[in-house]
């Protein structure tokens, strides 16, 4: 699962691979969690753009006021999910981030870290959208990240967005084959536990 993460300047970080930037600015926003609107590159015939959607989908055939919306979607079966798989087929996009957090439970401690790519480069992290909404794609977490947590995004090299985005190819099948980025974290303070609280000092290593 992917609940909350990082996104700095993603105009500027994002100039190179999107053709227009939809009424987002360069923010800073260290504590981006669900229900907020943040930045994805969507992918048109004319170039890429990047948009602001609102974290967390609401399923068209849902009747129900109070449906929880789906901040995540699960890559093992995102093709049979019917929440899911006309989205993976027609609907993709990618969330632009620094890094994301993650809590490691033990008995009754939650203890939040914070996970970067080892090059430090942008994070690009495969989703899916239905009209001004996104969730995100999950995968099994990486050996030398499982002690933390059991689940991460799916995270994509810069130079594979394009080939995410191109729905002549199968989304899934793509995401299970393409080359998966190396990953580090350390622990952080509890103060991001806190979704309002929103600086720098969030992803200082303790």
């Amino acid at each position: 699962m992917c609940g909350r993460y990082v996104v700095t300047n993603p105009v500027s970080k994002t100039n190179k691979i999107v053709k227009s930037a939809i009424q987002v600015e360069d923010i800073e926003n260290y504590n981006a969690h669900p229900y907020q609107k943040l930045p994805v590159i969507k992918k048109y015939k004319n170039g890429n753009t990047l948009e602001n959607l609102k974290w967390g989908i609401v399923p068209s055939w849902s009747k129900k006021k109070d449906f929880k919306p789906l901040i995540n979607a699960r890559l093992e079966t995102i093709d049979e999910k019917i929440s899911f798989k006309k989205l993976i087929k027609l609907h993709r996009c990618v969330a632009v981030a620094d890094g994301f957090y993650e809590w490691k439970r033990e008995e009754k401690v939650k203890t939040p870290y914070y996970f970067l790519r080892e090059d430090k480069k942008n994070m690009y992290m495969a989703g899916i959208y239905e009209n001004d909404e996104f969730c995100l794609i999950t995968e099994n977490a990486s050996e030398n990240i499982s002690a933390i947590h059991h689940r991460q995004p799916v995270i994509l090299n810069e130079v594979d967005v394009n080939r995410y985005l191109n729905l002549e190819l199968s989304g899934s099948n793509f995401l299970n084959e393409c080359n998966k980025t190396k990953l580090c974290f350390y622990e952080i303070s509890k103060e991001v536990n806190k979704p309002t609280n929103n600086s720098i000092s969030l992803i200082q290593q303790l």
